[in-house]
C-alpha cells in the first residue's frame, strides 16, 4: 500500500511539474531572417547600394534583444551593426538601441569624440490604425544643433497601414522636431542637415508573398521614399527569408 501511495505521488508531481516547464519554454521565442534590398534609405536617408540584412531575436513576455546588420556588395558601403532591448505590452513600445557603423573607431570605443556609436531611446504607441514613435539620440556621436551644441537629435514618425488591391500597404511620415546635423546632411545641397523642423520621410510601401511552390512563399515589397529636406527620391525593392 505504501509503495503504491509513493508511486501515485510521484506520478501526480510528474503531471504537475512536466506542463509547466513546458509552458516557460513556449514563452520563449527566436527568430533569424534576412532582408535583400536594392537600396539601403533609412528615415529617408541614402545609407548605401545593394545590401543583405540580417536580424536575429530572442523574446519573452514582452521583452526582446535583438541584433540587426547592414552589409552593402560594394566595398565603399558602410556596414552596421545594430542591438536592441525593448519591451512591448498592448500597443505601448519602448527601447533602446545601439546603433554602430565600421570606417572610424573600433567597436569597444564609447567616448564621446571617439565612438562611431549612436545610442537612442525610443518610445511609442500603435493604435492599430495608426502608429507613432519618437526616438532621441541620448549619447555617443549624437549630432549637435547649428550652436554647435549637443542637439540630442530626435526624429518622429507616424505610419498607417491598410490594404489595397490585395497588396499591405503602409503610408509612413517622418520628420525631425529640432535643427542638428544627424539628419539630412546633403552634399548636393551644401546643407550639414536640418535648420529646424523639418520633415525628412514620406513614404509608401506595398507588400506581398510570392508563391514559389504550393508550401513556400517570399515575402516581397517595394517602397518609395520622398525627402523633401534634401529632396532626395528613393524607390527600393526587397526581399525578406
Amino acid at each position: 500500500m505504501k509503495e503504491n501511495f509513493k508511486k501515485a505521488v510521484l506520478l501526480l508531481g510528474m503531471s504537475i511539474t512536466i506542463p509547466t516547464v513546458s509552458i516557460a519554454q513556449e514563452n520563449i521565442e527566436t527568430d533569424i531572417s534576412a532582408d535583400l534590398v536594392s537600396g539601403y534609405i533609412w528615415r529617408g536617408q541614402d545609407l548605401g547600394n545593394v545590401s543583405i540584412q540580417p536580424t536575429l531575436s530572442v523574446s519573452y513576455k514582452g521583452f526582446s534583444l535583438s541584433a540587426w546588420g547592414s552589409v552593402g556588395f560594394e566595398g565603399k558601403d558602410t556596414k552596421e551593426l545594430d542591438l536592441t532591448l525593448g519591451y512591448t505590452t498592448g500597443g505601448f513600445s519602448i527601447s533602446v538601441t545601439d546603433y554602430w557603423f565600421d570606417g572610424g573607431s573600433g567597436y569597444f570605443h564609447y567616448g564621446s569624440d571617439n565612438t562611431n556609436h549612436t545610442f537612442e531611446a525610443q518610445v511609442g504607441y500603435d493604435f492599430g490604425f495608426l502608429a507613432v514613435n519618437w526616438y532621441t539620440n541620448f549619447a555617443g556621436y549624437d549630432g549637435v544643433n547649428n550652436e554647435g551644441s549637443r542637439a540630442y537629435a530626435s526624429y518622429v514618425s507616424v505610419t498607417a497601414p491598410f490594404k489595397l488591391g490585395g497588396l499591405d500597404w503602409t503610408a509612413e511620415i517622418g520628420a525631425t522636431p529640432w535643427a542638428n546635423d544627424f539628419y539630412n546632411a546633403s552634399e548636393e545641397l551644401h546643407c550639414n542637415g536640418s535648420n529646424g523642423f523639418a520633415v525628412s520621410d514620406i513614404s509608401l510601401q506595398a507588400g506581398k508573398d510570392v508563391k514559389i511552390t504550393r508550401s513556400f512563399s517570399v515575402p516581397v515589397f517595394a517602397k518609395l521614399t520622398w525627402n523633401p529636406r534634401t529632396e532626395g527620391t528613393y524607390f527600393v525593392f526587397g526581399l525578406n527569408f
